[in-house]
């Protein structure tokens, strides 16, 4: 068991439109495990298009979001909202234009693959 106290997360850059902070609270521990970070979107700022090799949970925990995939766009999303995107479904995500984000993200496998800006 490990107990990881607030603060004790890593700073890690992201690819994105906008300012973020992206902090890893609990890295992978395995090959294949999962990895939780606290994820920060400011003034409508939003990741690049990107693909992950495994699973990824993002929990909404303020503000206002905005996602999608290569067939739909949501803009909408309020705390308490959960998006699942499936291993390699190429995604983005972030705040709404002027509004902030945070967001918890879950992943497995690995790290993302990172693509170009959403236009």
């Amino acid at each position: 068991m490990e107990i990881i106290r607030k603060g004790m997360g890593t700073p890690n850059p992201i690819t994105s439109t906008g300012p973020e902070e992206l902090e890893t609270i609990l890295p992978a521990r395995q090959g294949s495990g999962l990895k939780f970070s606290l994820v920060r979107f400011k003034n409508g700022g939003c990741t690049n298009w990107h693909r992950h090799p495994g699973e990824q949970i993002l929990y909404i925990l303020e503000g206002e979001g905005r996602a999608g995939n290569e067939t739909q766009e949501w803009t909408d999303l309020k705390p308490g909202d959960l998006i699942y995107a499936a291993p390699g479904e190429k995604h983005w995500h972030g705040a709404m234009p002027a509004c902030n984000l945070t967001h918890i993200s879950i992943i497995t496998v690995g790290p993302p693959v990172w693509y170009g800006p959403v236009e």
